[in-house]
């Protein structure tokens, strides 16, 4: 059976194939692969300008053409590095020799083709490229597909920041809010998550084989090989890595900032889970309608349904999401002594959980834009439910030292349908000054919604 969209194992290469392509040349073994080729072109290159007698600067040439091994880097490069990979069973040594190879007919860098991958360890390949893979997922990736979602709660916030709507706290009937201070409760938490997730600091460190620098000092023990990596790792791209460096690690770069940045995405996927589930209710309720699409079906046997698949497929793929990186964030920092293999195959799936959360930030985002408001649901439901003015009206009683206010309200409203007229014959007949009266007369469900106009107005 060959591969393909139909026959993938992951959905991700599957039925979700095209929505994820702005992931897959960064997050997949091609990404990886070229990555690695980028950092041992910077190490070679800032090899070449350390001084050493026996490895001259590059001339102005080799660097351009070494510069464009990284820019020109391409799918077939990659699968030639994958073929070299089936001699030596090692995939960086497979990269070391493809890059080697490039040297051919070009004495310059063939006479200092020894110094491509020198004195590193592997791990020092690995862990820089899988942090320039995670910062390039990051803010092309995750970042633009959260800030979609924020743009457009941040529009319904301020289009429906007027529009009265029944609370429901424990599922039940509560002081009533409006549409666009619910919005704006969301975007406010979920532009702080986003804030945790920019704010992680993507972290390199090339330091050998368990992080002592032994093979560096062995061959120059006067030079300052810590200085250097840190110049190497610290260094804007493309002569170096852009990275923050790592000053102490064993074999592997310990993963405690990949911890922290898996923990930081997965914080922002619970928001969305939480308004994922509150919009499906919200739908159930009727007060949002979702716009047809032309020859779209519902159900296979009821043709008058338009479900909220766009919510429960984003609640679901977060879901996923939040289980691989939550695997991520407790495994990966852990591993015995200098080094074990387990993070290796662990670290091969963060595309495959950041593939989810982007999946997932798509489908909502749809959803989100087929919604339209029902103004005339929420006004009935509204209308409704008049007991939510015993709030207001015991406060203001309390105000005015009124004994046993809450009570009074309790006895009157709790568990009972409560009419407007009810409350008003209550109103009438309570020791408060007449325009406090007057004023609670005049107020209605959809009239007592505190700040929420203002604050929705605000985000």
């Amino acid at each position: 059976m060959s591969l393909s969209t139909i026959t993938a194992l992951s959905p991700l290469d599957g039925r979700y194939a095209s929505k994820l392509a702005a992931l897959r040349p960064i997050m997949s073994e091609h990404g990886y692969m070229h990555r690695r080729v980028q950092v041992e072109v910077a190490w070679f290159i800032a090899l070449s300008d350390a001084g050493f007698a026996e490895f001259k600067p590059l001339t102005t040439g080799a660097r351009a053409y070494l510069l464009g091994l990284i820019k020109n880097f391409s799918e077939a490069d990659a699968a030639a590095i994958k073929e070299i990979e089936k001699t030596t069973n090692h995939d960086v040594k497979a990269v070391e020799y493809w890059i080697k190879s490039k040297f051919e007919a070009r004495p310059e860098l063939e006479k200092a083709s020894e110094f491509v991958h020198f004195a590193c360890t592997s791990e020092d390949i690995n862990n820089t490229s899988h942090a320039l893979q995670l910062r390039s997922g990051r803010d092309q990736v995750i970042l633009p597909g959260l800030d979609r979602v924020m743009l457009k709660l941040r529009e319904m916030a301020h289009a429906h920041a007027d529009v009265p709507m029944l609370s429901r706290t424990h599922g039940q009937t509560a002081s009533p809010t409006t549409v666009g201070k619910e919005m704006a409760n969301v975007l406010v938490r979920l532009q702080a998550a986003c804030d945790r997730i920019a704010g992680v600091k993507i972290m390199g460190k090339m330091n050998g084989a368990v992080g002592n620098y032994n093979a560096h000092m062995s061959a120059w023990p006067d030079f300052d090989w810590e200085a250097f990596s840190k110049k190497v790792v610290e260094t804007p791209e493309p002569l170096g890595l852009g990275l923050t460096f790592q000053p102490y690690s064993i074999q592997i770069e310990p993963h405690d900032y990949m911890a922290e940045l898996f923990d930081a995405v997965a914080r922002a996927n619970t928001i969305l889970i939480d308004l994922s589930r509150d919009i499906w209710g919200y739908v159930s309720l009727g007060y949002f309608k979702q716009r047809l699409k032309a020859g779209e079906i519902g159900s296979s046997t009821m043709p008058h349904k338009v479900n909220p698949i766009d919510f429960e497929n984003a609640e679901g793929n977060l879901g996923l999401a939040n289980a691989l990186l939550r695997h991520l964030s407790e495994k990966l920092p852990i591993s015995r002594w200098q080094r074990d293999l387990t993070d290796s195959t662990v670290l091969r799936n963060m595309g495959v959980a950041l593939g989810y959360a982007a999946l997932a930030y798509a489908s909502l985002l749809t959803g989100l834009n087929k919604l339209e408001l029902n103004e005339e649901a929420l006004a009935d439901d509204l209308d409704a439910s008049w007991e939510v003015l015993a709030e207001p009206i015991q406060t203001v009683m309390r105000r005015y030292g009124v004994h046993g206010a809450y009570e009074k309200l309790k006895e009157v409203t709790r568990g009972k349908t409560v009419t407007a007229e009810a409350l008003h014959g209550l109103i009438r007949s309570l020791e408060i000054p007449q325009p406090e009266k007057d004023r609670l007369l005049a107020m209605t469900p959809g009239s007592y919604v505190g700040k929420a106009a203002e604050l929705a107005r605000r985000v």
